[in-house]
C-alpha cells in the first residue's frame, strides 16, 4: 500500500500580465518521500513553490497540503491557512537568518514565530543546535560563521518547529565540501526518520543521489515526471563508450567514428559491444564508459543544461 499523500498541486496556474509562469500543473507528493522538482531559470519553479507555501495564490487549480483536515476559515488544506503554514518548513536559497543574533537567539527568535515557548523551545532549539552540529557556536553571531554553516543553520532554523514537509531550495549552493557533506547526511537522517522533503538544486547529482522522484519542468509545464531510475530508462539516451585504441586489425567495422586512434560511441549494451570489439582482436590503450544520468533526461527533455 503506497504512503498517503501530503502535497496535492492539480492544475495550477499562475500569468503576470501575458507571461504565464506556471500553466496546468500537475504533481503530487507521498508522505514520506524526497521529491526534486527541477527546472532551468524562467521555468516557474520558484512561483510554484511561491504556491505550495501560500505566499502566491494560483490563478486557477488547487494546492493541499497535508491531510486537508484544517478548517479554519474554510481552507482545508490550504497553505494560506495558518494551521497548514505549520506543517511546512522552509530553507530558502536566499538564507532567511539574522547576522546580528547568535546562533541560538536565531533559533529562539524563529521557534517563539510558530508558538513555541518555554520547556518546549529549549528542547527545540538544543535539538537544532545538535542537528547542524554547531553546539558548539551557540553564543557566536552569525556573522562570524561560514557559508556552509549558515546553510546548516538555514536547515535547523526550518526544522525547529517539526514541520511535517520540509522544502529545501538549492541548499548546498557556496558551501564547502566538508558542509556539503555535513548537509547531505542531514538530510538522510531525516529522510529515514519519514520527513517528507521538497529538494530543487541546480546539482543534478544530488538529485539523483537524494530524491525518490523527480518533476522536471520547463517554460511553466511539466515535462515529465517518475522516480530516477525510470526517468534515465525513458529519456537518458544510450551509454557513450570512449577509448584509445591500440591494435586495430583490418575489416573490423567500428560502431562509430575513429579519430586518430580515438574512437567514441553509443550503445545501449556498452560491454557486450567492448566485449565483440576485443574477441575480435581489437586492443584498447584506454577505456571510459559514460551511463545515462539525469543531466542526459534534462538535456533530452529540454534541449538544454540546467545551468543555461
Amino acid at each position: 500500500m503506497e504512503n498517503p499523500l501530503i502535497v496535492s498541486a492539480q492544475g495550477l496556474r499562475k500569468s503576470y500580465g501575458s507571461h504565464i509562469a506556471v500553466d496546468g500543473l500537475n504533481f503530487e507528493i507521498q508522505r514520506g518521500a524526497t521529491f526534486g522538482l527541477l527546472g532551468p531559470n524562467g521555468a516557474g519553479k520558484t512561483t510554484t513553490i511561491s504556491m505550495l507555501v501560500g505566499l502566491l495564490h494560483p490563478d486557477e487549480g488547487s494546492v493541499i497540503v497535508g491531510d486537508g483536515s484544517s478548517k479554519s476559515n474554510g481552507t482545508a488544506g490550504n497553505p494560506v491557512d495558518d494551521s497548514v503554514r505549520r506543517l511546512i518548513g522552509v530553507a530558502p536559497q536566499s538564507l532567511s537568518l539574522y547576522d546580528e543574533l547568535t546562533a541560538k537567539e536565531n533559533l529562539e527568535f524563529f521557534g517563539q514565530l510558530y508558538g513555541l515557548s518555554g520547556g518546549r523551545l529549549r528542547e527545540r532549539v538544543q535539538w537544532s543546535l545538535a542537528f547542524a552540529e554547531l553546539e558548539d557556536r551557540q553564543k557566536d553571531r552569525l556573522s562570524t560563521f561560514s557559508g556552509g554553516m549558515k546553510r546548516r543553520m538555514n536547515i535547523a532554523v526550518a526544522m525547529i518547529h517539526e514541520p511535517e514537509i520540509l522544502l529545501l531550495d538549492e541548499p548546498t549552493v557556496g558551501v564547502d565540501p566538508q558542509s556539503r557533506n555535513h548537509i547531505f547526511e542531514s538530510i538522510q537522517r531525516l529522510q529515514k526518520e519519514g520527513l517528507t522533503i521538497l529538494y530543487t538544486t541546480h546539482y543534478m547529482e544530488e538529485a539523483q543521489r537524494l530524491c525518490d522522484s523527480v518533476a522536471i519542468m520547463d517554460h511553466g509545464k511539466l515535462l515529465a515526471l517518475d522516480s530516477v531510475p525510470r526517468l534515465i530508462a525513458q529519456h537518458g539516451g544510450c551509454s557513450v563508450v570512449t577509448c584509445e585504441l591500440g591494435r586495430l586489425p583490418e575489416q573490423v567495422e567500428l560502431p562509430g567514428q575513429l579519430d586518430g586512434t580515438l574512437l567514441r560511441f553509443e550503445s545501449d549494451r556498452p560491454l557486450e559491444k567492448v566485449a565483440e570489439l576485443s574477441g575480435q582482436g581489437v586492443q584498447f590503450r584506454t577505456l571510459s564508459i559514460s551511463q545515462p544520468d539525469l543531466e542526459s533526461v534534462f538535456l533530452s527533455l529540454t534541449g538544454r543544461s540546467l545551468r543555461d
